[in-house]
């Protein structure tokens, strides 16, 4: 939203009317009276069109970007598999991911110590072992900064292999 109300603030547009009002009192005051006030008025509407899909523009594009910025993942396919939904997927360095509640639960999100990138703490990033999503709907959210490959699992369900894998760029 701050990125719609500074677009919407800068619009260049109206600086320019002022300027050409102003030139336009240069001409004869015959010509404004017949020929710069429809001239103005068109001007008006068309920069008020544009203002329009600057913020229209703005808003699409601040809404995309903050989409782009999550990814959420399911626990438990649609049909009640034990599955990571998606299980295998990239995101962006410092991109969230939000893993769902979504079927066959409890879960919870393990990443693997020994297939996750050098120096990071796995630990810091994942769910304790004990620690189980419950309920339709709860979540957990992890963002992961350092490049590189990610394996994680749901600790009650691993051996029914409900595993994934993610790649950060």
């Amino acid at each position: 939203m701050a990125t719609v109300t500074s677009a919407a603030v800068a619009i260049s547009s109206f600086t320019g009317l002022k300027a050409g009002a102003s030139s336009a009192s240069r001409v004869s005051t015959a010509s404004v009276k017949v020929a710069a006030t429809p001239a103005a008025r068109l001007a008006v509407k068309a920069s008020l069109k544009d203002v329009g899909a600057v913020v229209a523009a703005t808003a699409a594009s601040a809404m995309l970007a903050s989409n782009a910025m999550a990814i959420d993942v399911l626990l438990g396919s649609d049909d009640g598999g034990l599955a990571f939904v998606p299980g295998d997927f990239t995101i962006a360095a410092g991109e969230k991911i939000i893993f769902k509640n979504n079927a066959g639960f409890p879960h919870n999100v393990v990443f693997d110590e020994d297939e996750i990138p050098a120096g990071v703490n796995a630990s810091k990033i994942s769910m304790s072992e004990e620690d189980l999503l419950n309920a339709p709907g709860e979540t957990y959210s992890v963002t992961l900064s350092e490049k590189g490959t990610y394996k994680f699992y749901c600790a009650p369900h691993q051996g029914a292999g409900m595993v994934g894998k993610v790649t950060v760029n």
